[in-house]
């Protein structure tokens, strides 16, 4: 199993799409502006800076993403560091070859990706939301519009990931 840098870039490109969508005035922007407390004019002009630091984070998501939705990272942590792990022809080598023959591409599918990375934005990314939000004194209307949006940017992400990898 080989790290793939290209759906990694591809998969960091989610967020930034969906959020041209999700947060645009004619779907959840308007909404969203008035459960924050922004305006147009502390928006301001688009900042090509804020686009590129947006990117790198997904980049960050799309990694952590990775062995939460491909199960065969699990195999490999638990044999990290083993004698024989690096070495092919050692018998923990060919244990490991002969199990990513007959098991290397179980539950390595687009709609299983996605389940994961759903799970994952619902159990891990929306209660840090929500907490923020609590402290902050927003709305569950500002919590379900960043929700949704992670919920779905992570589960694109996760089928994307999971499939392609």
């Amino acid at each position: 199993m080989q790290f793939n840098l290209l759906v990694h870039l591809t998969a960091a490109l989610i967020p930034l799409i969906i959020g041209f969508i999700w947060y645009n005035p004619k779907v959840l922007g308007t909404l969203w502006m008035k459960e924050s407390g922004m305006t147009t004019e502390k928006i301001g002009k688009p900042n090509p800076l804020i686009f590129l630091w947006c990117y790198l984070a997904s980049f960050l998501i799309a990694l952590m993403l990775t062995p939460m939705v491909i199960h065969q990272f699990g195999f490999y942590s638990v044999l990290y560091g083993e004698p024989g792990f690096e070495e092919p022809t050692s018998e923990l080598g060919k244990y490991i070859s002969d199990f990513m023959v007959n098991y290397g591409n179980n539950f390595r599918t687009f709609k299983h990706g996605v389940l994961h990375g759903t799970i994952n934005a619902l159990l891990l990314i929306t209660p840090v939301i929500g907490i923020n939000a609590m402290f902050e004194k927003k709305s569950f209307k500002y919590v379900m519009i960043h929700a949704g949006y992670w919920v779905l940017c992570l589960a694109i992400m996760g089928g994307i990931i999971c499939q392609f990898s």
